[in-house]
């Protein structure tokens, strides 16, 4: 195989995640011949596996995607709020560049919304609020 050009697509950790694993099967068939590969793989998807990216599907990617159209985002923002499933608003403010000029209060709650709708669907979505801690 040769890379033609490396930086022709961005991968989500789901798509990473589906590919090692077509690659291991594959792998099955041809022990020995790369031993390290074999082992990097294998971290790498025990690692993916214990997180949200082991959950999805293309079409929750895909909606996902479309409902982050009217935000007007990156690729690489979008990727990044997809892999890292932001939970508070300052997870927010670190992934989108200049968010300060670019998005309002409302639109980073309402990233937020997304992100836990399509995301997190099984995690309780009181720790977005702010001062969730219970206390007055």
């Amino acid at each position: 195989m040769e890379v033609k050009n490396e930086r022709a697509a961005l991968l989500s950790n789901y798509e990473t995640l589906t590919l090692l694993k077509e690659l291991q099967e594959g792998q099955n068939k041809q022990k020995k011949q790369h031993t390290n590969l074999a082992t990097v793989s294998y971290e790498i998807i025990q690692y993916l596996e214990n997180t949200a990216c082991a959950k999805q599907s293309p079409e929750v990617i895909s909606a996902f995607m479309k409902a982050l159209e009217p935000f007007k985002l990156t690729r690489a923002e979008k990727l990044q709020l997809l892999n890292l499933g932001p939970r508070t608003a300052v997870e927010v403010q670190l992934i989108v560049e200049e968010s300060e000029e670019r998005l309002t209060e409302e639109q980073i709650y309402a990233l937020l919304d997304i992100v836990a709708t399509h995301l997190l669907p099984d995690e309780p979505q009181d720790d977005m609020e702010e001062g969730g801690d219970g206390q007055d």
